[in-house]
C-alpha cells in the first residue's frame, strides 16, 4: 500500500501485488479504504497458503471448529462422515442411569441371594461372588459402573499374577455381574468380552487316594476321638463317596430321613446333589454296621471343620481323598464302571480316567470289611 501522485497534483491510496498469478492494482480516495482492501487481499493470501477458504455457514464458530476436527480425524478412512454419524445415531444408547458401582453390586449380590435360598445357587459360588466383587471394590472404590473397560478390567483380574485357571474364574464372576449391568442399562457394552480368556489343557491324572489299611486305622482312630462322634461324618465319605464338604457339600445338607437303612441305600436328592441329579447310594454291608453302632445326625459345620483339620493333619486327609477312595474301590470290587458312575453322581468317562484300576479286588474286598471295634 503506497500514496499515489497523478499528473494533475492530486493524491491517492494505491494497493498493488500478485494473487494467485494476478497482478492486483487498486486506487482509493482514503487511506482507511485502501487498508481495509489490504487487509481482504492479506486473508485471501494466507488461505491460498493454507487451504482455507472463505464460506458463508449457518453454523456457529464452535460448531464449525468441531466439524473441521472431524474430518481430520476421518482422513485415511473409507467412508464418509455422515456414514460414521447414522451408524452412531442408529447405535449409541444412552445410559439411563449412571449408577454407582457400589450400588450395583450391592443389587446384584442381593438377587444372588435370593437364588441361594431358592436353592438355585450353592452357598460356595455365592461366596466366590461376594470374595471377587469385594475385591472390584477395593480396585474401584469410586465412580460408576460405567467406568469399567477391557484394559482396566484386565489388570484387575490379573492382580497377584494368579495361575490361569485362577484368572479365568475371576473373569467369569465378573462377566455375570458386567451382563448384570449391561441388562440394565448402566453400561452399554459388557467390557469383559474384549478381555483375554485363556484356554487350558487339563492333564489330570489318577486320583489321589489312602489304603485300605490307613482307612482301618482311621475309623479305629475315630471310635475312641470325641466318644465317636464323628464316625457317621467319616463312614457315610469313606464307604457312601458323599461329597464331604461340611459348610456346602452334600454331607453338609444330608439328613437322617435321607438314610433308610430299611431298605438299604441312602437317597441324595436334587437339592442336596452337587449337581442337582438324584441319585441312590446303595449302603455297603459293613457301612450298615457303622450307622445302627453310630447313627447318623445332623452337625454343626464348624464342630466338623474344626476336628477336621487337626484329624488331616495327623492322617494326612486332603478334601476329596475319602470320595476316591470310596469310588476306586467300589470300582475294583464290582468291575462296573457304569454302576460306579451312578453310586458316585460322576459320569463313566470321568471313572475310567481317574478311578480305574487303582486298587485291587483284594484290596476293595479288605476295604468294605472294615467294621467298628476292629
Amino acid at each position: 500500500m503506497t500514496r499515489f501522485k497523478y499528473r494533475n497534483g492530486a493524491s491517492s491510496w494505491r494497493i498493488s501485488g500478485w494473487l494467485h498469478g494476478i497482478r492486483i492494482r487498486k486506487n482509493f480516495k482514503t487511506r482507511e479504504e485502501a487498508a481495509a482492501e489490504k487487509t481482504v487481499l492479506d486473508i485471501q493470501t494466507a488461505q491460498a497458503a493454507t487451504g482455507l477458504r472463505p464460506t458463508t455457514t449457518f453454523l456457529a464458530d464452535p460448531q464449525l471448529r468441531e466439524a473441521e476436527d472431524a474430518f481430520r480425524r476421518l482422513d485415511g478412512r473409507n467412508h464418509s462422515l455422515l456414514f460414521y454419524l447414522d451408524y452412531a445415531l442408529a447405535n449409541f444408547r444412552e445410559p439411563q442411569q449412571q449408577k454407582r458401582l457400589q450400588e450395583a453390586v450391592e443389587e446384584y449380590i442381593a438377587g444372588k441371594q435370593k437364588e441361594n435360598a431358592q436353592s438355585l445357587l450353592s452357598s460356595q459360588q455365592l461366596r466366590a461372588i461376594r470374595n471377587e466383587l469385594k475385591a472390584l471394590l477395593i480396585g474401584f472404590p469410586n465412580g460408576p459402573v460405567s467406568q469399567l473397560t477391557a484394559t482396566n478390567l484386565t489388570t484387575f483380574l490379573e492382580r497377584g499374577s494368579p495361575a490361569l485357571k485362577t484368572y479365568n474364574n475371576r473373569r467369569s464372576l465378573v462377566s455375570t455381574f458386567c451382563k448384570f449391568a449391561f441388562q440394565k442399562d448402566w453400561i452399554l457394552l459388557n467390557p469383559i468380552e474384549k478381555t483375554p480368556h485363556h484356554r487350558i489343557r487339563h492333564r489330570r491324572g489318577s486320583a489321589v487316594t489312602i489304603s485300605a489299611e490307613y482307612a482301618k486305622n482311621l475309623m479305629a482312630y475315630l471310635e475312641y476321638y470325641e466318644n465317636g462322634t464323628l464316625v457317621p461324618y467319616f463312614a457315610l465319605c469313606l464307604f457312601a463317596g458323599i461329597r464331604p464338604s461340611p459348610r456346602d457339600g452334600e454331607m453338609a445338607k444330608l439328613l437322617s430321613e435321607h438314610i433308610r437303612l430299611d431298605t438299604g441305600v441312602i437317597l441324595i436328592e436334587p437339592e442336596v446333589s452337587k449337581v442337582r441329579m438324584k441319585r441312590q447310594v446303595t449302603i455297603q454291608p459293613n457301612l450298615v454296621e457303622w450307622l445302627k453302632k453310630y447313627p447318623f445326625k445332623p452337625f454343626k459345620p464348624s464342630y466338623v471343620e474344626y476336628h477336621r483339620s487337626k484329624l488331616t493333619k495327623r492322617f494326612s486327609l486332603s478334601h476329596d481323598v475319602m470320595r476316591h477312595t470310596y469310588i476306586s474301590m467300589f470300582v475294583a470290587k464290582y468291575r462296573s464302571m457304569g454302576e460306579a458312575a451312578l453310586q458316585a453322581g460322576n459320569s463313566e468317562s470321568i471313572i475310567r480316567k481317574h478311578y480305574l484300576d487303582l486298587k485291587t479286588p483284594a484290596e476293595a474286598e479288605n476295604y468294605f470289611n472294615i467294621v467298628p471295634g476292629q
